[in-house]
Order: C-alpha cells, then structure tokens, then sequence
C-alpha cells in the first residue's frame, strides 16, 4: 500500500513513537474535512464498529492509506510528514473517533502524565489554595492530578496514600505538609518516585521543599505595627503543631527583638474566626494592646468583632492585622491589613521541582517571600 511518506524518513519504523503518540484532539488546518477519507475503501468506518472495539492506530492508517508509523508521526505533529498526507490521516482519526492508547504509551515512556497530592482534609483557606494551585501548574505543564485528603497524618495513612498512588502509576507525589507530625510521616515512605513537600518546616527535610518564607510575613506584620508607632503588639498564633503557625510567631518575636523591644505575651488560638472572637474578648476583658497580630484573616475577622461588640475601636484605639489576605479582606469592617501569600507562585514552584526531581535532577528551591497589603486596620486613629 502506498505511503505518500517524506522519502527520508517516513518509511522507517519508529516503535518508541507509535506507543508513546501524544492525546489527541490533534491540530488539524484550518478548513480541513472531517469526512471520511479520500480514497478510503467504501464501508471502512462500519467494519471497524462492527468488530466491536475501539479503533486502532492500524485502522487509521488502513483508513488513510499509509502506515502506522506515518499516523504516529502525525499525532506526534512530526515535520517530515507531507500536508496531503497529514490531511488524510487526520480526516481518518476523524472519521474513526480514534484515541491514542494511553497505557500503551506508558509501557513505553514510563510516565502516565499523573501526579498524586497528599493534603490535609480540611476547608481551610491555606491548603485548599495550594492545592488549587497545584492543580492548576500541574494542567499548565501537561499533568493531571489525583489527590488524596487525610484526617489523620500517621505513617500508616501516608504510606496507604502513597500506594494507592502508585497503583495508579503516579510519577511523582506532592505533600501539603501543614503540620509537625507530616514530615516523620513522610519520612517512613520509600517512595520509587520523586516526592515534593510543601511546607515551611524544612529542617532535617531530605526532599526538595517549597514554601512561601513565613518567619518573613510575621516580621513584615509585626514590623508595620512597629514603624507606625505601636509599641505593644500582641500576637494572636494559630495552632503551633502548624508549621506555619510556628514561623509566623518567630518572625513576630524577631522583629520586637531587632526593634530592642520586649517580646509580649502571645495568646494561642486556633485557625477560626470563632478562636479570634474568644481572644477578642479576653483582650477587652485584661486591658488592650496597642495593637494585634493575628496569624490567619479569620482570627482578625474574630477580633474585629469582638471589638466591634465591646464599642473598641479599629484602629484608633487598636490596631489589627491578619495573614493570608483571603478573598474578602478588603471588605471587613474595617478593611484589613493582611499579609498576601502567592500560591499560585507555590503551586508553579512545586510543580517545577517535581518535574526536575522526574527527570533525574536535583531541583534548587528557594522561598517565596510574601508581601504586606495595607488597608484601614492597620491606620493610626492618634499622635504616636
């Protein structure tokens, strides 16, 4: 059967490529038929349905008229190929509705285009937008991502999660890795695939790591409240098994400390609006500060309330500021200085390192500094 193949290479078998063919749809020019092929034997696309199975890359290129290293070539969008005969071969995937074989790709290349991401089981607004983030660099650069929420961060569950990803033949696992005990976990798995860890609790960590630099936000915070003449800034910590948590009550603790000022008495709360309205009140009750640093937007939230509810006024008679700037910060009443983290920065940069690790190299991680938005909560309402 006639090729119509580029003389010099077209004719030549390319096993690595028929097995390992891109997905399709494929790029076709513009204004290209999707009707059968020219030239195809009458009734091809009625005996490859009634054979009953999906057709195959030998069907297209019975259907066009050349080989199947030609149709490969095709989906793998190869230059040597001649625009006629792209044209009937992609009028036959057309006309079939032929897929490529992923699994058969995979045998070949060793890759099946899937991540796995192990993440907290919870709403919070941290890990769901770096998990988000994730998913959306993992589309970017051509992968899917199958995910796995834990409750519980034990050595069992993550060694479970990990294989249960690599059953699915996942090349390459994310952990979100929020808290203390995430990282021994993580630790106890011998994983054949790279693994990446998102978290800011980087000591003794032996994988590659991103995290958005927290000790940095909690100096930039607690330095604004500083520089606008507050002088007792009390810090209201998420749970401190968080890493993050941690970090943020150090880079509090750093800045009072540069300043040549005592470090105050923080208060530890949770990561809920409803832990930062119990705080509030405490805060009220005992004699208020001159202003507040609150490791999360949802403590603020609460302390704003609290405020509110006992006729204190923000800021002119204290002065808040929260960590995360959520989506809704600027509406606050009243609108609320925050600290911003970039996750679709630490998405692209988990991603990344991943990749790298896929490829047999040691990828080179650096931390994400934040950034300090300033809005009405932070203002000075007197002389200082």
């Amino acid at each position: 059967m006639a090729d119509d193949a580029s003389p010099v290479t077209e004719g030549r078998a390319d096993p690595a490529r028929t097995a390992g063919e891109r997905a399709v749809p494929v790029p076709r020019p513009a204004g290209a038929s999707t009707g059968p092929a020219r030239g195809a034997a009458p009734g091809s696309r009625g005996r490859a349905s009634r054979e009953g199975r999906p057709p195959a890359m030998n069907d297209v290129a019975a259907l066009a008229g050349v080989s199947h290293q030609t149709v490969s070539r095709v989906l793998n969008d190869h230059p040597s190929v001649r625009p006629a005969t792209r044209e009937r071969v992609l009028d036959a995937i057309a006309t079939l509705g032929y897929r490529p074989n992923l699994a058969a790709r995979a045998l070949v290349t060793r890759r099946t285009g899937t991540i796995g991401v192990i993440t907290p089981a919870t709403v919070l607004f941290g890990p769901t937008s770096t998990l988000v983030a994730i998913e959306r660099a993992a589309r970017d650069v051509g992968h899917y991502v199958s995910v796995a929420t834990l409750r519980d961060f034990s050595g069992r569950e993550v060694g479970d999660a990990v294989e249960h990803f690599l059953a699915q033949g996942v090349d390459g696992v994310v952990v979100v890795a929020p808290s203390t005990g995430t990282i021994d976990a993580v630790a106890d798995v011998r994983a054949p695939v790279p693994v990446v860890l998102v978290t800011s609790g980087r000591e003794g960590v032996a994988v590659p790591t991103v995290a958005v630099d927290q000790v940095a936000g909690g100096r930039l915070a607690t330095e604004h409240l500083l520089a606008s003449g507050r002088r007792t800034v009390v810090h209201v910590a998420g749970p401190l098994e968080w890493y993050d948590a941690r970090d943020r009550l150090r880079g509090w603790q750093e800045a009072h400390e540069a300043a040549g000022l005592a470090v105050p008495q923080h208060r530890v709360g949770g990561w809920r609006a409803a832990d930062g309205f119990a705080v509030g009140r405490a805060l009220v009750r005992d004699g208020l500060p001159d202003a507040v640093f609150a490791a999360n937007d949802q403590l603020a939230l609460g302390l704003l309330a609290a405020f509110a509810e006992a006729g204190v006024r923000v800021p002119e008679d204290v002065a808040v500021v929260g960590f995360d700037d959520e989506p809704g910060a600027e509406f606050y009443a009243p609108p609320l200085t925050t600290v911003r983290q970039d996750f679709a920065e630490l998405g692209r940069r988990a991603v990344a390192a991943l990749v790298e690790a896929m490829g047999g190299r040691v990828p080179e991680v650096a931390s994400i500094a934040p950034e300090l938005v300033v809005r009405a909560s932070s203002g000075s309402g007197r002389d200082v």
